[in-house]
């Protein structure tokens, strides 16, 4: 019973251990999770059994149908006939047919030997476990997508609320300065009141900025499959220090996954077509049955005696000749359906394309925007510790140090809003070059 009670002990401590070690998340590790808890990983699961099992029944429709079946009979009221006069003597006969119990008991088998339809069949098992498997890396590519755009707007928010926390800071200390020289006399009463209206307004900014950051990583924890009660702190340090390095790539559609789809849905839409021609070859099977019945009994007791056997062997050919030409209009229906769903993938081959170049455009301009924003905040922190001291020193007046403050606070807002439309742009371009799994294994 104690080793009982040391192992439960043991198993405890081991899985609190781990939820302790789980609740700090690099981006690697959220897309580890999400890709093993995510409820849409199930479910593409399922469709790839799914298809596994259809391609089994196609099989099967070419493979032997052995069926039997068993019938005991109790004739209530057995037929009566009638054999006219003259035949087993002057008047009519009356005679009963059958017996009142009778058993049969018979056995088929069949064989198709030859049936394209069937065939074909079979062949469009390979492009459904393809595309069964296509839709696998559809979601693990929107799991990655999800997560990792949550990710970077929960990082981000992190950032926002850390400079807000500075720039709190920062204006208290000039509030202390404020205030000495308000009571000294050394400025007017309206000087302090209108800085500390603007420390009021930073930590409404502040709050709104901790609100924000709790949406947001709910999401991220709903993204992952991550129970909402659990701690989640992330841990991601060099998104600020290690800029992404984007690399140039040519546009190939035939990388994304759904160009992959479309085109092997394209595969069984014609396979369709090859089948419903297949409608107007004739097909041959095998046919085989053996069964036994009793001679029927008058009573109960005899319905299992008195059985004679009987069997039989056909070879079936079935030949199309006329259906009033509804197999003719199936054919031209489905070589429309192939025609819009060719026409339909170069339609979609452009839309990608031009998804590809406006990514491409975009990712462009915010690594622009995040150069010179980097460069604004340092300028702008430089005039604002250059004024600081100015102002101390009596140099300076208080507007110009409101401005400066200012400034400084709006080049921290554009840098961080150029941060999260920089990692945003990386995501769309990997999506549009059909490259996030190869984003994922890279992180």
């Amino acid at each position: 019973m104690k080793h009982k009670i040391a192992l439960s002990l043991c198993v405890l401590l081991a899985q609190a251990g781990w939820a302790q070690s789980t609740q700090n998340f690099r981006l690697k590790d959220c897309i580890d999770y999400g890709l093993q808890h995510y409820g849409t990983v199930r479910i593409a699961q399922n469709q790839v059994e799914y298809a596994n099992q259809q391609s089994r029944q196609a099989l099967g429709l070419y493979l032997p149908q052995v069926s039997a079946t068993g019938t005991l009979t109790d004739n209530v009221k057995l037929q009566k006939s009638v054999i006219p006069a003259g035949v087993f003597g002057p008047e009519p006969q009356v005679f009963i047919i059958g017996q009142k119990y009778q058993t049969n008991v018979t056995a088929q088998a069949s064989q198709t030997i030859y049936d394209r339809s069937l065939l074909l069949g079979i062949k469009a098992a390979k492009p459904n476990q393809r595309l069964a498997d296509l839709n696998t890396r559809q979601t693990r590519e929107e799991i990655i997508y999800n997560i990792a755009s949550n990710y970077y707007q929960v990082f981000i928010a992190q950032q926002q609320i850390a400079l807000l926390k500075d720039n709190l800071q920062r204006t208290q200390q000039v509030l202390n300065i404020l205030k000495l020289q308000r009571d000294n006399g050394v400025i007017q009463p309206v000087d302090y009141t209108r800085t500390e209206v603007n420390y009021n307004s930073t930590q409404s900014q502040l709050t709104l900025a901790e609100n924000d950051y709790n949406l947001a990583l709910n999401r991220l924890k709903y993204q992952m499959g991550l129970p909402q009660e659990q701690d989640l702190t992330l841990s991601d340090s060099t998104l600020l220090t290690q800029l992404p390095v984007i690399e140039q790539a040519p546009f190939e559609a035939q990388n994304l996954v759904s160009f992959q789809q479309s085109a092997t849905n394209l595969d069984l839409q014609r396979l369709q077509l090859e089948r419903v021609r297949a409608g107007y070859i004739p097909t041959v099977s095998l046919t085989a049955n053996y069964g036994t019945v009793n001679l029927g009994a008058q009573t109960i007791d005899k319905l299992f005696t008195n059985f004679v056997g009987f069997g039989s062997i056909a070879l079936r050919f079935s030949i199309p000749i006329f259906d009033g030409f509804q197999r003719d209009a199936q054919i031209k229906q489905q070589r429309l359906t192939v025609l819009n769903q060719e026409e339909q993938q170069r339609l979609n081959i452009a839309a990608y394309r031009l998804q590809f170049n406006n990514a491409q455009s975009q990712i462009q301009r915010t690594q622009t925007n995040v150069l010179n924003g980097d460069r604004n905040v340092k300028l702008a922190q430089e005039v604002y510790n250059i004024t600081t001291l100015q102002y101390k020193q009596g140099v300076k007046s208080l507007t110009d140090l409101v401005n400066a403050d200012t400034s400084y606070r709006q080049a921290q807002s554009d840098y961080i809003n150029s941060l999260i439309n920089l990692y945003q742009a990386r995501l769309d371009l990997e999506q549009s070059k059909g490259s996030l799994l190869t984003f994922y294994s890279q992180l």
